[in-house]
């Protein structure tokens, strides 16, 4: 059944709401060479067509709230409704009114930071980067910040990245300006002590790490790989896409971690994908806490206000404080679970991995790099099998595939993350399913799936010429 879009719904004339006339009009408020010349072509639909076109279009997605969606390295994961309530009561706040009217929300945005300090080890934060590959570039641009402050910036200009990080790591480098050298991972899927070794020097800045790695793994050699880099004078990344596995247990600045960005949007449960909005909290230590982004949440004796009186801070990274109702949903989630619960949380999320790691062996599939696994694993498929034709396969039998093809060291690679929230009964039906694609014919797998509203899409064309506006030739 084909889906009209809005526009294919449009009636000249009608609407869907009545503006009062106290409402004023555009040229009242706006200069007039900043106003358009030519009405914008919208939609005209009344409400009840409105409505029942993005309920309709809301049936037609897969999300977590519907679908199992063990999609690796992104902890799609429940979000509690508690949060969107906690979320709504700050609904009216703006970002311009006076700080004094403000406190509560400041007081809310300060606790988050001293949560999010005591959980990673840091001593200073930021809650402006509004998602993790924006945490990502600010924490990277204090490390440079603090290298050009010493007169090391001309000299350390190279970023070490291993060849399991992900693709937003040597993104980010690059976009600050770095060169990027690969670092291979060893037999066992962790970092290759050896080949560290021979990069580091006075030319590097950083190396940038996530732990447990991409393949699900704990860095098992951490404290000497910290050792190593500080004896290098190099600072150490943690990229925190993977904190849900150990929140609680063990944290990064013990590690020897410099700097930490959070994804709130995963680890925290702030409701992930479609473009946001997340949020990228970046920590670092207190030698790099003068650069943090301004301005900072403080607490004086006259209540909470924000610092701008920061003169080596690298400036805003952010139009004002961040996303906002993502830190009071983050808030809200801590302030629920607590310690303990943020700990269970993350046993629960190592051991569903683990659980559903064996059932898939079981089913023929192959881990090749597999030690014990923590939040997620990557998989192989049997000789034969297309990761790409297995995740189109999943859609058919209802379920929402696996990151394909990540990380790039594991050929046709199944990257899973079942995340705490589900229950073993999901994982055991997954699996089963999963079983069940070795057993279709390959015809069958090349041209699924068959009963979603998109059959297979042109991914390649999709990607190269999408086709992002609706023109009416009418």
């Amino acid at each position: 059944m084909s889906f009209p879009l809005i526009f294919e719904r449009s009636r000249k004339g009608r609407r869907g709401l009545k503006l009062v006339k106290a409402v004023p009009k555009a040229e009242d408020l706006i200069p007039k060479e900043h106003l358009r010349e030519v009405p914008p072509r919208l939609p005209e639909v009344d409400e009840l067509t409105l409505v029942r076109h993005y309920t309709g279009l809301s049936r037609r997605q897969v999300g977590v709230d519907t679908t199992f969606y063990p999609l690796g390295s992104c902890t799609m994961k429940y979000n509690p409704k508690l949060h969107e309530e906690a979320a709504r009561l700050f609904a009216d706040l703006h970002p311009y009114q006076d700080p004094g009217t403000a406190q509560g929300a400041l007081r809310l945005m300060w606790e988050l930071g001293e949560y999010l300090k005591a959980l990673t080890g840091m001593d200073a934060i930021t809650l402006e980067p509004a998602a993790g590959a924006h945490g990502e570039l600010t924490g990277i641009l204090i490390i440079r910040a603090y290298h050009e402050d010493r007169g090391e910036g001309r000299t350390r200009r190279v970023v070490l990245v291993p060849d399991s990080a992900h693709g937003s790591n040597p993104a980010t480098a690059s976009m600050a300006g770095y060169q990027v050298r690969e670092i291979p991972s060893g037999p066992e899927g962790e970092v290759d002590l050896e080949a560290l070794k021979r990069e580091l020097g006075p030319h590097v800045a950083a190396l940038m790490l996530t732990n447990p790695n991409t393949l699900g793994l704990f860095e098992r050699r951490i404290m000497e790989i910290s050792r190593l880099c500080k004896e290098a004078g190099v600072q150490l990344y943690y990229d925190g896409a993977n904190l849900n596995a150990i929140m609680g247990w063990a944290r990064p600045g013990d590690m020897g971690f410099d700097v930490v960005h959070l994804n709130l949007h995963k680890t925290f449960t702030v409701p992930h994908g479609g473009g946001g909005p997340g949020s990228g909290p970046v920590g670092v230590k207190a030698h790099l806490a003068p650069y943090l982004p301004v301005p900072l949440v403080a607490k004086g004796e006259e209540g909470f206000y924000l610092d701008f009186h920061r003169p080596k801070s690298i400036g805003r990274v952010r139009s004002f404080y961040g996303n906002f109702l993502a830190l009071v949903r983050a808030w809200a989630y801590i302030r629920t679970l607590g310690l303990e619960g943020l700990k269970k949380a993350a046993a629960l999320a190592v051991l569903n991995a683990r659980y559903l790691k064996e059932l898939l062996k079981e089913k023929g599939y192959r881990v090749p790099y597999d030690g014990p696994s923590m939040h997620e694993f990557v998989a192989q498929p049997p000789q034969g099998f297309r990761a790409l034709d297995l995740a189109k396969g999943l859609l058919e039998l209802g379920f929402h595939p696996p990151t394909v093809y990540f990380p790039l060291i594991v050929k046709e690679a199944l990257m899973v993350e079942p995340t705490e929230t589900e229950a073993k009964e999901t994982l055991e039906a997954f699996a089963e399913a999963m079983g069940e694609l070795l057993k279709k014919p390959k015809e069958w797998l090349e041209n699924a799936p068959y009963t979603t509203p998109v059959r297979r899409l042109d991914e390649l064309r999709a990607n190269k010429r999408p086709k992002l506006t609706y023109f009416d030739e009418g």
